[in-house]
């Protein structure tokens, strides 16, 4: 049994942990929000990319075989990846053309990248 004393105490101490507990989920909503607002100005501009070129950024990276976006993988792969397809090596013109469209998009997104960096927001991959 418990005494009228401890009773006080136990419902002080659960008022206490709901209103921080209220408290952080109104932070995370808010730091939640913030960070959708940010996903979503990136986004707009990285689907126009996809639009434009025809490749999402998930087929542009899959087909140069690129796992983390960095300008100096994407040449690295894009130069070995053209050169293999060239057609007077026996290559294909339809994957070489392939392999040009998936850089041009992922050279996009880099653009995209660096313009957010210099604005100050982070980047979404």
């Amino acid at each position: 049994m418990t005494s009228g004393l401890q009773q006080p105490i136990i419902v002080m101490g659960v008022q206490v942990v709901g209103r921080a507990f209220a408290r952080a989920l109104r932070q995370e909503f808010a730091a939640s929000r913030a960070a959708a607002d940010a996903r979503g100005r990136a986004g707009h501009r990285s689907a126009a990319a996809s639009n434009l070129s025809g490749l999402s950024l998930q087929e542009a990276q899959q087909i140069l075989n690129v796992s983390k976006l960095s300008p100096e993988e994407v040449q690295k792969n894009y130069e070995h990846l053209f050169k293999v397809n060239d057609k007077s090596v026996g290559g294909s013109f339809y994957l070489q053309s392939k392999v040009v469209r998936a850089k041009e998009r992922l050279d996009e997104e880099l653009r995209i990248q660096a313009q957010e960096d210099r604005e100050g927001r982070t980047p979404h991959t």
